[in-house]
């Protein structure tokens, strides 16, 4: 049992021996967070690069901090991700034509479905009230509830 307890011990002293170091540089690291907030993890749903702990992401996040170190800007770095990959890289794509449905659809969709709704609501309004009778009407309505002295009724 001691061995047991003193492999686990020394497993995790291992373990913690891997792990990665703290950056090197925090500026760098910083830089490289902003760029890896700005871009869409690719295997991930709705999650940053920066937030995403995918084998992808860190592949990702490892090419920004590369090309930081090579000298490229932030605006290049995103560039080159969207040559490579396409607006779907951005978290916020740009508007552009065909970007248009993701940034204006929702809108749509709401005023379509208000427009809808109204229209629902004024034609069951519509419905609940009865139509007034015309004065024929009125008067047929009339003789049959109140039939004059000695008339059949109908």
């Amino acid at each position: 049992m001691t061995f047991l307890l003193l492999l686990f011990v020394g497993a995790q002293s291992a373990r913690a021996a891997e792990a990665a170091p703290a950056a090197a540089d925090p500026e760098l690291e910083k830089r490289v967070n902003a760029v890896a907030e700005e871009l869409r993890c690719l295997v991930c749903q709705n999650q940053t690069l920066a937030d995403s702990h995918a084998d992808l992401a860190i592949d990702l996040k490892n090419q920004v901090r590369e090309k930081l170190k090579q000298g490229m800007s932030e605006r290049e770095i995103r560039d080159y991700m969207v040559a490579r990959y396409g607006d779907f890289v951005l978290y916020r794509p740009p508007v552009k034509g065909t970007t248009m449905f993701l940034w204006f659809g929702p809108a749509l969709l709401l005023v379509g479905g208000l427009a809808a709704l109204f229209t629902w609501l004024r034609k069951r309004r519509a419905l609940a009230v009865p139509p007034a009778l015309t004065e024929e009407e009125q008067a047929r309505a009339a003789a049959l509830l109140d039939p004059p002295p000695g008339a059949e009724p109908r």
